[in-house]
C-alpha cells in the first residue's frame, strides 16, 4: 500500500510550462474582451496558441493517441486543469472546451465510420463547433420528462421539440441532440436516443440566443435557445444505438463533472490569490487588511475549503483511473459535483466583498465567477440530483435491523458488552476497590 502526494517530475515539467504559459500568454487575451473569441480573433489569437500547445504535446491530452491526444488518465487531466482553471480561454486553446470535447469523445466512442469522417476530426482540430442540445423548457434535464419526439417515417427520423440552453448553438456545424424515440419502453432509460443534427438542416430554429449573468444585451448570448420543426433526419443519424442516449450521456458527463471541478479549483485558488494580494496592500486607519482578525479568518476558511475540495477531486480522479469504471465511482463523482458550486461561490464572494466596490465591477472576475458558481449547481445536474445519488449510495451499505431501534439501540450494546466482558469487569471493579482502599489507608 502506497499513499503518495508528489507528482512525477517529467509530468511536473510539463505543469510548469502550461503555469509560464498560462500567465505569459493566455491570460493577457483575457484583456482583449470579446475580440478575442471572434472569427478574425480567434486566427489572430488563438491559432497560434493552439500550435504551441500542440508542439508541446498537450492538444486535447484527454484523448487517446489514436485520435491525436496523449490518451491522460483523469489524475493526470485534473492537475492540468487545475492550471487551465485560471482562465475561461485556456480548454479552447488546449482543446479541450466544452461542448466540443464531450461531443468528441461519444463520436470517436459510439460514431459510425462515416460520422466520424465527417465530424470527429474537425472538432478535434478546433476548426468546427459543436453544440449539446439536451435541456428543455419544461422539463431540465431530466430525460424522464422530455417532450422532443424523433418518430419514424419510413426511413427517416421526423423530430419536433424545443431545446434550450443549448450552448453555442449559433456558432455549431452539428448539433448532438437527445430525443425521445421510445416512449412505451419497459426501462424508462431506454426511451431516448442521440442524433447528430447538422445545424443548417431545415426545421433547425433558434429561437434567440439567452446570456448568463446580468448585463448583456438581450438575446446576445451564448445559449441557444432551439425549436425543432419537422426535421428531417436519415436512420443513420443515430449516435449509437437507438435508445442509448442514458448511457452514452453517463459516459460524456462522468469524466466532464472532474475536469469542471479540477478548472474549479484553479479558478478558486485565482481568486484566493487576489485575496491574498489585496490583504496586505490594502491600508485602512488601523493598518492592512491582513492584519484584521475578521480577514484572516475569511482568508484560512478560504484555503481550508480549497484544499479539502482540490483533494476530494483528486481523489475522485484517482479512484476513475484505478476502476476505469464510471460507475463505481458515482458516488465520488456526485460528491465533487455538489462541492463545486459551493466552494466557488463562498470563496468568490469573499473575495468580491475584500475588494468593496472594486469587488462587484465589471474590472474585476469575482461578479462573473459567482454566476459561474450559481451555473455550476445547476449544469450537468443540479446539485439536489446529485446529493441524492450521494445518499443513496451511502444507504447501499447498511441493512435495516428492526430489534435495534435508535432509542435503544446503544443501551442493548451496552447491555450485550457488559455480559460479554462480566468477569473482566468485576476483577477492575476488585482490583480499582483495593487501590482505594490502600490509599485509605
Amino acid at each position: 500500500m502506497a499513499w503518495d502526494f508528489e507528482t512525477d517530475p517529467e509530468f511536473q515539467k510539463k505543469l510548469d510550462w502550461i503555469e509560464d504559459f498560462m500567465r505569459e500568454e493566455v491570460e493577457p487575451l483575457s484583456h482583449l474582451g470579446m475580440a478575442a473569441y471572434t472569427t478574425l480573433g480567434r486566427e489572430k489569437f488563438i491559432k497560434p496558441l493552439q500550435q504551441k500547445v500542440k508542439d508541446q504535446g498537450l492538444w486535447a491530452c484527454h484523448l487517446g493517441p489514436d485520435l491525436g491526444g496523449q490518451g491522460y488518465g483523469q489524475l493526470k487531466l485534473a492537475l492540468m486543469n487545475e492550471k487551465l482553471g485560471r482562465n475561461g480561454l485556456a480548454p479552447s486553446i488546449f482543446g479541450c472546451q466544452a461542448p466540443d470535447s464531450g461531443n468528441a469523445e461519444i463520436i470517436a466512442q459510439y460514431g459510425t465510420e462515416a460520422q466520424k469522417a465527417e465530424y470527429l476530426q474537425p472538432l478535434l482540430n478546433g476548426d468546427i463547433r459543436s453544440c449539446f442540445s439536451m435541456s428543455e423548457p419544461t422539463g431540465g434535464s431530466d430525460p424522464l420528462t422530455f417532450t422532443t419526439r424523433a418518430v419514424l417515417d419510413g426511413n427517416e427520423w421526423v423530430i419536433n421539440g424545443e431545446k434550450w440552453f443549448s450552448t453555442n448553438a449559433q456558432y455549431s456545424k452539428i448539433l448532438v441532440l437527445y430525443a425521445v424515440t421510445d416512449p412505451d419502453a419497459k426501462d424508462p432509460y431506454r426511451r431516448t436516443s442521440i442524433f447528430l443534427v447538422p445545424t443548417d438542416t431545415p426545421g433547425v430554429e433558434i429561437i434567440r440566443n439567452v446570456g448568463v449573468g446580468a448585463g448583456g444585451e438581450i438575446g446576445g448570448g451564448n445559449e441557444g435557445y432551439v425549436r425543432y420543426n419537422n426535421v428531417r433526419l436519415p436512420y443513420d443519424a443515430l449516435l449509437g444505438e437507438r435508445g442509448g442516449a442514458f448511457v452514452i450521456a453517463q459516459v460524456r458527463l462522468g469524466g466532464g463533472r472532474v475536469h469542471h471541478a479540477m478548472r474549479t479549483v484553479g479558478a478558486c485558488r485565482h481568486a484566493l490569490e487576489l485575496m491574498c494580494k489585496r490583504a496586505v496592500s490594502r491600508k485602512t486607519r488601523d493598518g492592512r487588511l491582513a492584519d484584521l482578525q475578521l480577514v484572516q479568518a475569511d482568508l484560512a476558511d478560504s484555503w481550508i475549503e480549497l484544499q479539502s475540495f482540490r483533494l476530494m477531486v483528486m481523489h475522485t480522479a484517482w479512484l476513475i483511473d484505478k476502476h476505469q469504471d464510471y460507475q463505481m465511482v458515482r458516488k465520488d463523482i456526485a460528491a465533487i459535483k455538489v462541492m463545486t458550486p459551493k466552494v466557488y461561490g463562498d470563496i468568490a464572494a469573499k473575495a468580491a466583498h475584500l475588494h468593496g466596490a472594486l469587488g462587484v465591477s465589471n474590472e474585476m472576475p469575482f461578479m462573473g465567477m459567482v454566476t459561474s458558481a450559481l451555473v455550476m449547481g445547476i449544469a450537468d445536474g443540479p446539485t439536489e440530483v446529485h446529493k441524492v445519488t450521494i445518499a443513496k449510495q451511502i444507504l447501499k451499505d447498511y441493512t435495516p435491523d428492526n430489534d435495534l431501534f435508535p432509542a435503544y439501540h446503544i443501551p442493548k450494546l451496552r447491555e450485550e458488552a457488559q455480559k460479554r466482558f462480566k468477569t473482566e469487569l468485576g476483577e477492575l471493579r476488585d482490583a480499582y476497590a483495593k487501590q482505594k482502599a490502600t490509599e485509605t489507608a
